[in-house]
C-alpha cells in the first residue's frame, strides 16, 4: 500500500509514557506523507506534550471522564457529539489506533474514514473495527516497534527511529527561576522519580533516599524529586528520609516544564512511569527500574544499559507479570547505583 494520504488521525489519548513511545511513528508518517495533515487526539492533560510538535497539524482532545458522563450530562453528551461531528467531517483518509481499545477503535469507526489500522490482537474486541488489523510480527517486542509496524502497514517508510520533543522556551525559562530560587546549580543536577501509577512499580521510596546521599557525596548532584501532584506526598517523604537536601518540585512543574527540567539533567532514575520515558526520548543520562512490567516490551527503545530489572530480557511479549520472582522491592540499591555510575561516567 503506498498511495498518499492527505489527512491523517492518529488515536492515541494516554498514558504519557505511552504517547512518547508513539512519537517515532508520528515522524515516520510526516517524512513519508510529508503534504499530509495529521491529526492526533489526545487526552487534554498530555496534549501539552504535542503543542507545537513539527510533525503534527491538529491536536484533537479526548476529555474522556467528562464525555464518559454524556448519558446523564447535557453538556458531556453536546460535547461528544461535537467530538463525532469533528471526526466525521474531517474526512481522513488513514487512521491509526494506537490505544487499541474498544472504545478508541468506536472512534475510528465514527471518522468515517475507509482505512482503519490496528493490531490484529488488540483488546476488547477492538480489532472488529479495523479494516487493516496488523500482526505482531514473531521478532517484534518493543511497543516501539508494534506502533511502527503500524505505519508500515499504510506505506510508511521508517529508516531511523526518532523522538522529537518540541522545545518550549517559556517552559525553560520558568525552569531555570525554580532552580535557582532553590539554589540549584541548573547542570548538576539529577531528578529522581520515585512514584508510579501503580504502587507494585514503585521501587522503594527509602533506596531512593539512600541512592540521593551517595549522588550527593560522590557525584556533587544536587537531587530533585519530580513527580505529579497526587505523587508530591511520596515525593515528600524522600525528602524527609535521606540525610542531604532533596528538593521537592512533584506537582510543580507543567508538563512542559518538567520536560524542560529533565531535558537539562546530568542524571534522571526513574521507575517505569512517564517522565522517565521522556528522559529516554531526551537522550538523557537514564536508569529505569523496572518490576512487572516487561523493560524488552516497554523499557527505553534500544537503551538497555539504561535498565534495571530482574531478568529483563527473558519475559517474552507479555507487558507485565505478577510473578513474584519479579517484584521491584527485590532490586536493590547496589543494582541500581551499578547501572548510575555507569551512565554518569560514561
Amino acid at each position: 500500500m503506498s498511495e498518499a494520504f492527505k489527512n491523517i488521525l492518529i488515536i492515541k489519548p494516554s498514558a504519557l509514557g505511552d504517547i512518547v513511545q508513539a512519537l517515532p511513528a508520528l515522524s515516520a508518517l510526516r517524512k513519508s506523507f510529508p503534504n499530509a495533515e495529521i491529526s492526533w487526539l489526545i487526552r487534554p492533560q498530555f496534549a501539552p506534550l504535542l503543542e507545537n510538535h513539527p510533525h503534527l497539524t491538529h491536536i484533537i482532545h479526548f476529555d474522556r471522564k467528562f464525555l464518559g458522563k454524556a448519558w446523564f450530562h447535557p453538556g458531556a453528551f453536546a460535547a461528544l457529539l461535537s467530538l463525532f461531528r469533528r471526526l466525521r467531517h474531517s474526512e481522513f483518509d488513514a487512521v491509526f489506533d494506537f490505544q487499541g481499545l474498544f472504545r478508541t477503535a468506536f472512534l475510528a469507526l465514527v471518522s468515517g474514514c475507509k482505512k482503519r489500522f490496528g493490531l490484529a490482537d488488540a483488546q476488547e474486541l477492538s480489532r472488529i473495527f479495523y479494516t487493516h488489523k496488523v500482526k505482531k510480527p514473531i521478532d517484534s517486542q518493543h511497543v516501539v516497534d508494534y506502533y511502527i509496524d503500524l505505519v508500515r502497514a499504510a506505506g510508511a517508510v521508517c529508516k531511523d527511529v526518532e523522538f522529537t520533543l518540541p522545545r518550549d522556551a517559556p517552559a525553560e525559562k520558568s525552569v531555570e527561576r525554580l532552580l535557582a530560587a532553590n539554589g540549584i546549580n541548573s547542570r548538576r543536577y539529577a531528578v529522581l522519580v520515585p512514584g508510579s501509577a501503580h504502587s507494585n512499580k514503585c521501587w522503594p521510596v527509602e533506596r531512593f533516599a539512600e541512592l540521593s546521599a551517595k549522588l550527593s557525596a560522590e557525584h556533587d548532584l544536587s537531587v530533585i524529586a519530580s513527580g505529579s501532584l497526587s505523587e508530591a506526598p511520596l515525593a515528600q517523604s524522600l525528602v524527609e528520609s535521606a540525610d542531604v537536601t532533596v528538593t521537592n518540585l512533584a506537582g510543580r512543574t507543567s508538563l512542559t516544564e518538567l520536560i524542560a527540567l529533565l531535558r537539562n539533567a546530568a542524571l534522571v532514575v526513574s521507575n517505569d512511569t512517564g517522565p522517565g520515558h521522556i528522559a529516554a526520548a531526551l537522550g538523557r543520562p537514564l536508569v529505569m527500574i523496572f518490576g512487572r512490567s516487561n523493560p524488552a516490551r516497554v523499557g527505553p527503545y534500544r537503551r538497555d544499559n539504561t535498565v534495571v530489572a530482574i531478568d529483563p530480557k527473558g519475559r517474552g511479549h507479555l507487558p507485565d507479570s505478577t510473578n513474584p520472582i519479579y517484584d521491584i522491592r527485590l532490586i536493590t540499591l547496589d543494582d541500581v547505583y551499578q547501572k548510575v555510575q555507569m551512565q554518569i561516567n560514561t
